[in-house]
């Protein structure tokens, strides 16, 4: 039962099952409300303009033995003292009205008229009480209409006048019933509607499951979901879908480049560095010391260089220096570099950055080592302002970066020259760690051709405020 209602069609089907139930109660009870007030209304026009036909001739001046009393239609009238002074001849019994007895009492005929000569009259208000009325035998609910009339002689009595309920009281029954036969099967059409019109519209999404769960189950993330010729939600759903899985399949087979290309640049000087070891022990003499501990320089450095790339990938976020001065850090940087193969040239403007210094240092150094790599006389380093960004730019006199490849040289382990020795060009992450830093930072980090030749690398940084 449980699994059942655990589908999104039963829970639909049951959810629009129970609001059409309510709306449908709340319309019933108010049409039933409506109809029987409509009806309790007739009723009591018919039992007023019956009081007021009976009152007219009271106040005309009919004696009370003489007035006329329709038998169909139920009349009492009871003076000031609660006295019966006409009924209904068929009246048995009466509950509503002013007095419950149903026999006149005994008064001088025609006392009224002897006292004056004057034309009575018909009070305009009506009351209307709730009662019944045994006639013949027969107890039935009536509806009383009340209207005051004042005869010729100047007494007050009540006429009451009342229409049966009875064909409210069936009208309503039958209406209620209808609705009890009808509710049912109104609610049952809604329900099987609602689970067919659900089942039709879930149905690529069972689609879109079944064929996650097989790419889940094979692993094979080059497989895509249906998705279906409509443009609603589902569409768009399968096409994010999609659109999911292209980006897992293209982080998924970085990652196994990336690890496919860090083995092999740890391969080679692990490599010399066994040779250079194991020919340590067998000829001690030929030890080559400073071949080994170059070779250990450069695995720390890219172990290093992986655990950053591996923390920047899983989203650390570089702490915030406040007042970081780029053209500080140029400075520092570049009056470390005191065996570079070219001269660094500088033009600095004071700016300040937020960001975390020891990274944006490494940053600034893998630009001034590439742009080493590639000068054939002089590397330019500048630091300025633009608009709200900082902006930092190493420039060479080299070759330049073809526009083609301007975006894949930021890709990890990427080198243009091939036949360039790994020991000149890196391990090719040097770029690529510059660039994950600047984007953590909020800036970017593009190349173009320098002025007077060469790449120009530029760095934009927020500024403060």
């Amino acid at each position: 039962m449980r699994r059942a209602f655990g589908s999104v069609r039963a829970r639909a089907a049951l959810g629009a099952t129970v609001v059409v139930a309510v709306a449908l109660v709340a319309a019933g009870l108010a049409v039933l409300r409506v109809l029987q007030g409509n009806l309790v209304d007739q009723a009591g026009l018919h039992a007023q303009v019956e009081a007021r036909e009976v009152a007219s001739k009271i106040a005309a001046g009919t004696g009370y033995r003489e007035l006329d009393l329709d038998d169909d239609t139920p009349v009492q009238v009871v003076d000031d003292e609660r006295r019966v002074r006409a009924v209904s001849e068929d009246l048995q019994a009466v509950t509503g009205t002013a007095s419950p007895s149903v026999r006149p009492v005994s008064v001088a005929p025609d006392a009224g008229r002897e006292k004056g000569g004057n034309e009575g009259e018909v009070d305009g208000d009506v009351r209307y009480v709730s009662g019944s009325a045994r006639i013949d035998g027969t107890t039935a609910d009536y509806r009383w209409a009340a209207v005051e009339a004042t005869d010729p002689g100047g007494e007050d009595v009540t006429v009451y006048a009342g229409a049966p309920l009875a064909t409210e009281r069936d009208a309503v029954g039958t209406v209620r019933q209808a609705m009890l036969i009808g509710l049912p099967l109104l609610l049952f059409v809604v329900a099987a509607v609602t689970w067919l019109v659900t089942r039709r519209a879930l149905r690529p999404v069972e689609g879109i499951r079944r064929e996650m769960s097989a790419i889940t189950a094979s692993t094979d993330l080059s497989r895509r979901v249906p998705e279906p010729d409509s443009h609603d939600e589902v569409a768009r759903l399968a096409r994010t879908t999609n659109e999911t899985l292209t980006a897992l399949e293209a982080a998924v087979e970085q990652q196994r480049a990336f690890v496919a290309d860090a083995s092999h640049e740890l391969r080679s000087p692990v490599a010399s560095l066994r040779t250079q070891l194991e020919v340590g022990v067998a000829h001690p003499e030929l030890l080559d010391l400073p071949g080994a501990v170059e070779d250990v320089v450069r695995l720390q450095r890219l172990a290093a260089d992986l655990l950053l790339l591996a923390r920047l990938d899983a989203g650390e976020r570089p702490r915030a220096d406040s007042g970081v001065r780029l053209d500080a850090l140029v400075r520092e940087t570049v009056e470390q570099r005191t065996g570079d193969r070219v001269p660094v040239r500088t033009d600095l403007t004071e700016v300040a950055a937020t960001g975390s210094r020891g990274q944006l240092t490494q940053v600034l150094g893998n630009l001034v080592d590439n742009a080493q790599r590639h000068a054939r006389g002089e590397v330019r380093v500048s630091v300025r302002t633009d608009g709200a960004e900082g902006v930092v730019a190493v420039a060479d006199d080299g070759a330049g970066v073809p526009e083609a490849e301007r975006e894949r040289i930021f890709e990890r382990f990427v080198r243009l020259d091939d036949a360039r020795s790994r020991d000149d060009g890196g391990a090719g992450l040097g770029l690529a760690i510059a660039r994950d830093v600047v984007l953590r930072h909020g800036g970017t980090l593009t190349v173009g051709e320098a002025p007077g030749g060469g790449a120009l690398f530029e760095v934009r940084l927020p500024l403060p405020g």
